[in-house]
């Protein structure tokens, strides 16, 4: 180039609009949108369902909409079934993840996850005529799970390491109930505050807890882009602030009651 003047000046645009497009955040375009999309799960109560008036309601639901109200914007629950939480963020239908997501390691290589922001014992759930009493008592029978759930992999790995019994997958949370009740399988696993909600709804009046299952603590987070650094920074600090202003417990106790006692959300000799 001739012109070494008119080159630093070129150089000089180039750059600052270069950090200007990687100084670009999602939490930026949010804010500056006026809403904010979660992605949440609408079968799986007290955590996300829909009300009387078929209006999304749950813990999940109350979580976004918390974090809209701090951002100052609206909040958009969208619709989302457990197996498309993941391709609804990565296909930008949704800004974030409200939905019980578990941080596991595989999921981490797709998507961004917080600190918990909440978690859950795992129970097993049956008629009462099946004569199961206890986890161990689910080898050789008939069992399912909601497909892509932390629960339902767990399941299946147990049911193929047993070699004995059977083990189906279903769409919805609400599937998986219905099959258990009506006898298509005889049990399933699911979160302590799932049975907690099912047996209170009365809907099914053949079901009961047949004890813990022995899974580890399911530690569910909030999920972003991977990418999108600004945006997790500020998820996680205010996954913090809801718990240590009470606003946690606050929506534990209104959604899921006060007979289950809220999972601490620290990991003993990890992170506090």
């Amino acid at each position: 180039m001739k012109n070494p003047a008119f080159a630093v000046a070129l150089s000089a645009v180039l750059s600052t609009s270069f950090i200007a497009t990687a100084q670009a955040d999602k939490l930026d375009d949010i804010i500056g949108s006026g809403k904010l999309r979660c992605a949440v799960t609408l079968d799986f109560p007290p955590m996300g369902f829909r009300d009387a008036g078929n209006n999304p309601a749950g813990f999940d639901v109350d979580y976004c909409r918390d974090l809209a109200k701090i951002l100052g914007v609206e909040a958009e629950v969208v619709e989302t079934p457990f197996p498309d939480r993941i391709p609804a963020l990565v296909s930008g239908r949704a800004d974030v993840i409200v939905a019980s997501t578990s941080d596991t390691l595989e999921r981490a290589k797709t998507v961004g996850l917080t600190v918990p922001y909440f978690a859950f014992q795992m129970v097993v759930l049956t008629r009462d005529d099946t004569g199961i009493n206890s986890f161990d008592d689910l080898k050789g029978k008939p069992v399912g799970n909601t497909s892509g759930t932390y629960e339902a992999i767990a399941l299946e790995k147990d049911v193929k390491n047993w070699g004995t019994g059977t083990f189906r997958a279903y769409q919805s949370q609400n599937d998986t109930l219905l099959a258990v009740a009506q006898g298509h399988i005889d049990a399933t696993v699911v979160t302590n505050t799932v049975a907690a909600a099912t047996l209170k709804s009365g809907k099914y009046k053949n079901l009961k807890v047949a004890g813990n299952a022995p899974y580890v603590i399911d530690y569910v987070s909030l999920g972003a882009k991977r990418n999108e650094y600004g945006l997790l920074n500020y998820l996680n600090l205010f996954v913090n602030q809801q718990v240590r202003t009470g606003r946690y417990k606050e929506l534990f106790v209104k959604w899921v009651g006060t007979e289950i006692p809220p999972t601490n959300l620290t990991v003993p000799q990890v992170y506090y």
